[in-house]
């Protein structure tokens, strides 16, 4: 039974899923809006969220915080500097999902764009 779990697994093991997690996290980060599945857009979503809601507070423990959950320091400051001091009135919702026309060729999964607001 599915009760009470929450999240998917993507057929990874815990650190192959956490990598690629933090893999589609700094590429959305960078390049402020990806093209990827459905599922992927909707696991990442709450993670990405979480990181700009600590990254608005701008201190140097929500800086480290960042840098500890991607892995990547140029990624997480670009998050810290140039993204969360954009949402600062905001209260959350900081990405938005598009579903794309057509399934992807090979595996006829459904596409979707995963962007900044």
């Amino acid at each position: 039974m599915q009760h009470r779990r929450v999240g998917r697994k993507f057929h990874r093991l815990k650190g192959q899923r956490v990598a690629f997690f933090r893999g589609l996290a700094s590429n959305l980060i960078r390049a402020g809006r990806i093209e990827t599945t459905e599922t992927r857009a909707k696991a990442i979503r709450p993670m990405v969220e979480r990181l700009v809601t600590i990254a608005r507070r701008g201190d140097l423990a929500s800086r480290r915080i960042v840098i500890s959950r991607l892995a990547n320091a140029e990624t997480a400051r670009r998050l810290v500097e140039d993204i969360a001091p954009r949402y600062e009135g905001r209260p959350g919702g900081y990405l938005r999902i598009q579903k794309l026309m057509g399934a992807r060729k090979r595996d006829g999964a459904p596409r979707a764009i995963i962007e900044f607001v």
